[in-house]
């Protein structure tokens, strides 16, 4: 990939860097939904990688509960 040239990289970082502050008004309302919509992909993001890394434990333990009653059978014989 082409990097940058020097001249846009600089005038990118000026017109930036010169930004003025917005006066603008952000209510209770968006605040709250802007929290609220970054603690549900938050949240998503966590819940699925809780459910890929669950899932094989899952069957592991399964498998071994059903083998389980094989070996206590074999034990009474």
């Amino acid at each position: 990939m082409r990097s940058m040239t020097p001249i846009p990289a600089l005038a990118a970082l000026i017109f930036l860097a010169s930004a003025l502050p917005a006066q603008a008004y952000i209510g209770p309302g968006l605040g709250a939904g802007a929290v609220a919509a970054v603690l549900g992909v938050v949240g998503s993001v966590l819940l699925g990688v809780f459910a890929v890394v669950y899932y094989p434990i899952k069957r592991a333990l399964r498998k071994r509960r059903a083998a389980k009653p094989e070996r206590d059978s074999e034990k009474k014989q």
